[in-house]
């Protein structure tokens, strides 16, 4: 309560007024809405697909494997294409959704951007590396997802060392180094197509296009309790990246460490990243929309914000996947229906950022 208050105190010292329409009924009410809207949005999109299947048979393969019913009795195609495919292609986007709109509120709130993205650090530049190292040399980087994830990783780690400066690291310094490593990993994935087989460079072009073709029982497993776990933990230090986005100066006025609580978010944000485009591939603009549009529904709070941008993360990337597997009888990558939708809203972030309410 102590350190609330000489927050609030900090803010009216600075010059943030109070916004009306921010109230914490309101955002819990929005809160409460966002979390229906994902039940409904996923209860749509499992009855929707290329093959036919009535909605009391998709309801019904559900609820028989949730009350641990007669599996047997079911129909073999509906149970597969049901509980093996759709099921767990939506669980799977309602994850990866998250983790990109969590991570992305957590790098605009420690950056003060509202158009930076979770990328920004090299992060889908050295997933994109690794990925085609296991693509093209399949019996050296026996893994395709292992690889992508640890190189994703090794990006940002770079991009950190190499900002960092006499025990500190500035923001616009970070953001530099992140668009150099960026640069670096992207000319080394281009020589992996040079040299690369056609039906690799094919492999490399569709995985870095992003997508849930794959999506199994065993990602949701390996992927969901990882979001869960850095999103419980990210949320409890709301605070302290509010404290953060007023700037260093500010947060140790209060107190807070910035270096420390910086490391912490900003790794956390990027493993949560790298986990998640490791087995999907690169998919763009989730991560810049979402926690903008949450910022802009709910204030600057990222005790609200965190939140918030996970379920509309979730919800707009399950929408996107029912469209890129419905809209025609060949499935479309993923990350080109986020792409053709994003590029409208952020000519809209850039003709509004003026008059936009950012802590």
């Amino acid at each position: 309560m102590h350190e609330r208050r000489r927050f609030k105190d900090i803010l009216t010292t600075l010059g943030y007024d109070p916004v009306e329409g921010f109230g914490e009924g309101r955002k819990i009410g929005i809160l409460i809405a966002l979390a229906l809207l994902i039940i409904i949005t996923a209860c749509i999109a499992v009855v929707m697909g290329a093959y036919d299947i009535s909605i009391a048979a998709v309801y019904r393969t559900i609820l028989t494997h949730l009350t641990f019913g007669d599996v047997s009795a079911l129909p073999r195609l509906h149970n597969t294409i049901v509980w093996d495919i759709r099921v767990p292609r939506i669980i799977l986007a309602i994850s990866v959704g998250g983790a990109l709109a969590i991570a992305g509120a957590v790098f605009q709130g420690v950056f003060r951007n509202p158009l930076v993205e979770p990328y920004i650090l090299g992060v889908s530049s050295g997933a994109a590396f690794g990925a085609a190292l296991g693509i093209v040399f399949p019996h050296i980087f026996f893994s395709i997802q292992i690889s992508a994830f640890i190189f994703g990783a090794l990006a940002v780690t770079f991009a950190y060392m190499l900002a960092r400066v006499r025990g500190e690291t500035p923001i616009i310094t970070l953001i530099l180094a992140g668009v150099i490593i960026g640069s670096i990993f992207s000319a080394l994935v281009s020589l992996l197509k040079y040299i690369s087989t056609d039906t690799a460079l094919r492999e490399i072009v569709f995985w870095l296009m992003g997508g849930f073709y794959y999506a199994t029982w065993g990602d949701v497993r390996l992927l969901t309790p990882f979001v869960l776990f850095c999103f419980i933990i990210l949320w409890g230090l709301g605070w302290k990246l509010n404290i953060l986005s007023m700037g260093d100066e500010e947060a140790r006025t209060l107190g807070v460490n910035p270096e420390q609580y910086k490391f912490i978010v900003v790794a956390l944000a990027t493993a949560v990243t790298a986990f998640a485009v490791s087995l999907v591939g690169i998919i763009a603009w989730v991560g810049l929309m979402m926690p903008h549009a949450a910022r802009m529904m709910l204030g600057p709070d990222n005790r609200y914000v965190i939140p918030a941008a996970l379920m509309m993360g979730a919800t707009y990337l399950i929408i996107c996947d029912t469209l890129a597997r419905t809209l025609t009888t060949a499935e479309i990558p993923v990350g080109i229906i986020t792409s053709i939708l994003g590029a409208p809203y952020l000519c809209y972030l850039l003709r509004q950022k003026g008059r936009v309410i950012f802590g």
